[in-house]
């Protein structure tokens, strides 16, 4: 691999900016793609379906085959709020390769013993976000019930490109959340609340699934499909 190449890499890694690096077969030559502009590239289908499901593979043309790599940030779960369903949520994210980190300034339920091996912060929200850094690889879950926890935490969410944004509560409290979030000046309409997929959920555990549900759908096929 030319060493361009490997610097391009590293500073997408760093930056966490997915890319792919796209080689040609016969002849060898190879170049870096940014998602950003891959609609514009000649592969674009392929680069799409490769960034939406991390997947590398073999793409032919008619007149020519290319090897597709997908470099993709590492995904993040940010949770707001550490009660009982993001304990639920925490395994199962883990499984599926999430790195992720739970905020609550009530330091008495951020604690080790009932997360264990997560980072935590028990401190608010907008002091520890800007830190962290929302993208596009970001799932972001608001679990608190408290809006002075949840809405600021909420509005830095609407502001990012995370690809999935949750938040906990009925439907009488997700419409008060949103003229709430609309009277701060933000639109509200990429949250999904009630959080989950509708599945009749009932305890923790089954609404901790059809959370995780709904958010691998956002990633991987959008959630207007």
């Amino acid at each position: 691999m030319d060493i361009a190449v490997l610097e391009t890499l590293e500073k997408a890694r760093a930056d966490r900016l997915a890319v792919a690096v796209v080689t040609d077969i016969a002849s060898g030559a190879q170049e870096v793609v940014a998602q950003r502009y891959a609609d514009e590239h000649a592969l674009a289908d392929a680069l799409e379906n490769g960034f939406r499901f991390d997947k590398s593979g073999v793409v032919s043309t008619d007149t020519a085959e290319f090897f597709i790599h997908i470099h993709n940030p590492a995904l993040r779960l940010v949770i707001i709020g550490a009660v009982h369903i993001a304990q639920a949520i925490v395994p199962m994210a883990k499984a599926a390769g999430y790195d992720i980190k739970v905020i609550d300034p009530r330091g008495a339920f951020a604690t080790e013993d009932r997360f264990p091996g997560v980072v935590l912060h028990a401190d608010w929200p907008d002091e520890v976000l800007p830190a962290i850094g929302l993208d596009a690889r970001t799932g972001f879950l608001a679990l608190t019930h408290d809006p002075k926890v949840d809405d600021p935490a909420l509005i830095a969410a609407l502001q990012s490109e995370c690809f999935y944004i949750g938040a906990l509560g009925s439907r009488r409290t997700q419409a008060a959340r949103t003229e709430r979030l609309k009277q701060a000046g933000v639109e509200p309409s990429r949250i999904c609340g009630p959080v989950g997929l509708d599945i009749g959920a009932r305890g923790a555990p089954e609404i901790a699934i059809s959370i995780m549900a709904e958010m691998i759908k956002a990633l991987r096929l959008g959630l207007d499909r």
